[in-house]
């Protein structure tokens, strides 16, 4: 499902062996409840269930060969800054505009048709190895799914049909008005999920998109560390080199009181009408 409503219907799905725990990278006293109570777990998509670098590293060589890991590294420089054009650009301008400032860097010019690659290649990015059977092991503890994405709702809607179990709600950029880390994301999650009962509890790889404004908006995050960055930890509820353990990471998470986010004073999310297609 690509809109911004829950599917209908309870989760189901045979769990898989649990992975063993993370033994660097856990808390010490990350030790879950022996029954999580079922609720919600929200993902970032591109970064934490998808491999968004090999993404955008593929779509650069396929127009510059030889030059993928160097326009990665500028398009991290760039990408910041295109994404806080007022008013907001759709995420496929975003990729297009960012690839075309990290190619300039390196004293390139793009014309439109190759500037537009990375809106074919990042959808199309490969799944974590890890992914299946964690969402799987989740979906058979009865968590609901969603995804709360910097991205345009037709580019999210290839990727879902690649992951391995249905997702029950879909935020993107478009429906929150703004892209992380700015609120919006959260904000509309929060007004979609008041309804439903249980803890709420996000889970991601980028700090500063999403550990950072999770920690703002109240919501409980496991931060998933795939590059081994160097940040602040107690910003995160807990923390993993990946998501071998992540059902236990989360049943952690939602004991510190996910539920105080759905109260929060945040932000309301701003109306699609404004965004420039550009």
């Amino acid at each position: 499902m690509t809109g911004d409503q829950p599917r209908p219907g309870g989760p189901e799905a045979a769990r898989p062996p649990a992975g063993e725990p993370d033994e660097i990278s856990a808390q010490a006293d990350d030790h879950p409840p022996a029954d999580p109570p079922p609720g919600w777990v929200t993902f970032d998509c591109y970064g934490t269930l998808v491999d968004w670098r090999h993404g955008i590293r593929s779509g650069a060589e396929a127009v510059l060969p030889g030059m993928g890991e160097r326009l990665l590294a500028g398009y991290h420089r760039h990408e910041a800054a295109v994404e806080a054009a007022d008013p907001p650009l759709r995420y496929r301008v975003v990729l297009a505009e960012t690839l075309r400032r990290a190619a300039a860097d390196e004293g390139i010019t793009l014309d439109d048709e190759a500037s537009e690659v990375l809106a074919t290649t990042l959808p199309l990015s490969p799944v974590f190895p890890d992914v299946a059977a964690a969402l799987r092991a989740l979906r058979a503890e009865g968590w609901h799914l969603g995804v709360l994405t910097n991205c345009d709702r037709d580019l999210f809607a290839i990727t879902a049909r690649r992951l391995p179990v249905p997702i029950d709600l879909v935020v993107t950029a478009e429906d929150a008005g703004s892209y992380k880390p700015a609120l919006g994301h959260f904000a509309r999650a929060a007004e979609i999920l008041r309804g439903f009962p249980g803890p709420w509890v996000h889970v991601a790889q980028s700090y500063v998109h999403d550990v950072e404004p999770a920690e703002r908006a109240g919501v409980p995050c496991v931060w998933i560390n795939r590059l081994g960055e160097d940040h602040d930890r107690s910003r995160a509820a807990t923390v993993r080199a990946n998501l071998d353990d992540l059902p236990a990471a989360v049943a952690y998470a939602a004991s510190l009181g996910a539920d105080s986010s759905r109260s929060r004073d945040l932000p309301a999310s701003r109306s699609r009408s404004g965004w420039r297609q550009m």
